[in-house]
């Protein structure tokens, strides 16, 4: 459809809504008026213009609604939707209980993740949850192999990471975690916290390179949730394919 025939479908379709319809749509169109940059990578084999503006488009209607951070089925379905725009067969899996990838894109299965922690590094990605590691044998060797084996469900690991909570402005970044970088796991180095008061104690996987800096860790969570987190993920590591800053307005005032 062109153009011109859309502004046309619109402005017939806009004489059948109410007018409080009318007033929700206006405060849409103020929100996207307001200055905005969006930016993708030129070399992102994800991402083109026609992803990039449908998605921000979601971040901006969204923002213009809530304060709280884009949440992660949000962006499961924001991530399809944009593929879809953007002409990309995207899918989320059959099953709603799935424990491996989120979804489908051109048959590539993916690991979607959030960020959106208060005090949030530019330069370091954090994922508080990876995965749940169950009530089985509580040995950290044991335990990355499990995470290991979570990974075989997917082929490339994104993050969406919320840069600023500002009332008034909002900036997000879409983050490629390598695979290939968390499968170095396979040598980093054991520590159990000993002194830790939780049971089973939690531990760290760390992993270095060659001159003894560390490129990431991960941290197993003994407390309740017994979960997998990934800390201190050096950024330059990662490939940046997006980001959305914008300015944001309330579609109704409390």
């Amino acid at each position: 459809m062109t153009e011109r025939a859309k502004l046309s479908l619109l402005s017939r379709e806009l004489t059948k809504l109410k007018d409080s319809q009318i007033d929700w749509l206006i405060g849409i169109v103020a929100q996207f008026k307001l200055p905005q940059i969006f930016w993708h990578n030129s070399k992102s084999n994800l991402i083109n213009q026609a992803w990039l503006e449908h998605f921000g488009n979601i971040l901006m209607v969204h923002h213009a609604m809530s304060d709280a951070p884009f949440s992660k089925e949000k962006f499961e379905f924001a991530f399809i939707f944009a593929s879809r725009k953007a002409g990309i067969t995207a899918d989320k899996p059959t099953s709603r209980t799935n424990r491996g990838h989120d979804v489908t894109v051109d048959g590539v299965r993916m690991s979607l993740k959030t960020q959106a922690d208060k005090s949030i590094a530019e330069d370091r990605v954090h994922i508080s949850k990876f995965m749940e590691l169950g009530k089985g044998e509580w040995s950290l060797p044991t335990l990355r192999g499990l995470f290991f084996e979570h990974m075989r469900s997917y082929e490339r690991i994104y993050t969406l990471r919320a840069l600023s909570d500002a009332a008034s402005r909002k900036k997000y970044e879409l983050v490629e975690i390598p695979k290939s970088l968390l499968l170095e796991a396979d040598r980093g180095e054991f520590e159990i916290m000993e002194s830790s008061k939780q049971n089973p104690k939690p531990g760290y996987c760390r992993v270095f390179d060659k001159d003894g800096a560390m490129r990431f860790e991960l941290y197993f969570d003994g407390g309740t949730e017994r979960k997998l987190q990934i800390h201190k993920i050096r950024k330059e590591l990662c490939t940046v394919h997006a980001v959305w800053e914008f300015e944001t307005t309330r579609l109704f005032d409390i």
